[in-house]
């Protein structure tokens, strides 16, 4: 059954919506995907808590490069370097706690991106995924060892259908560093042509 569905069906990519050819039928596949000024697919906004590391890296790339941001942060705009400054467009939780904008975060999104560097997934990180699961949201892990972490995000986004992207992982403090990992990633992701002047094509491609 799994190869006659598959010699059946058929899907098209066309000016950012995404369609499925079922015997010989075009039939809309229920969402769009927009694409980064190289077009590359990319989703059309990040969303982010404002903590140090994977989180801010996520609002600083969005700033850098004039692309929507959005997110929930603790009442008093708290993370670990003290008050999150007002450049980043967050809205406060009711909650001063993590949790309650972790959750939301991950709820008012369509998917998530976890950076972490080691394999494991721990502490913030991992009550991030049981809040994506919880709200039946779709989610990649990107750790240090991932082979090919950009093309694995931009596949991720494109499967998906992904527009708002949640940006979550590693505070700065727990795996030092990771501010400037992430950073890369989704900077060669979904602007490499900005992050890359010089450079023809994109990662992955030679």
């Amino acid at each position: 059954k799994a190869d006659l569905l598959t010699k059946n069906l058929a899907f098209v990519f066309l000016n950012g919506e995404t369609y499925i050819i079922a015997k010989n039928e075009v039939l809309p596949l229920g969402f769009s995907i927009s694409s980064s000024s190289d077009g590359r697919r990319a989703p059309s906004g990040f969303v982010s808590g404002g903590q140090t590391g994977a989180d801010r890296a996520g609002l600083d790339v969005a700033i850098r490069y004039d692309f929507p941001h959005e997110g929930w942060c603790p009442k008093g705009r708290k993370a670990e370097d003290g008050r999150i400054g007002g450049q980043y467009r967050l809205k406060e939780t009711p909650s001063a706690g993590y949790l309650q904008r972790t959750e939301w975060n991950a709820r008012d999104s369509d998917g998530t991106v976890v950076f972490t560097l080691a394999r494991t997934i721990s502490g913030g990180s991992r009550r991030t995924i049981q809040f994506v699961e919880k709200h039946r949201k779709p989610w990649i892990h990107i750790f240090s060892g991932t082979y090919q972490p950009a093309e694995d995000l931009q596949k991720f986004v494109q499967l998906h259908g992904i527009r708002r992207l949640n940006i979550a992982g590693s505070r700065e403090s727990k795996e030092p560093g990771i501010y400037r990992w992430a950073t890369n990633i989704l900077e060669s992701a979904f602007f490499w042509s900005e992050h890359h002047p010089t450079s023809f094509g994109g990662p992955g491609e030679g």
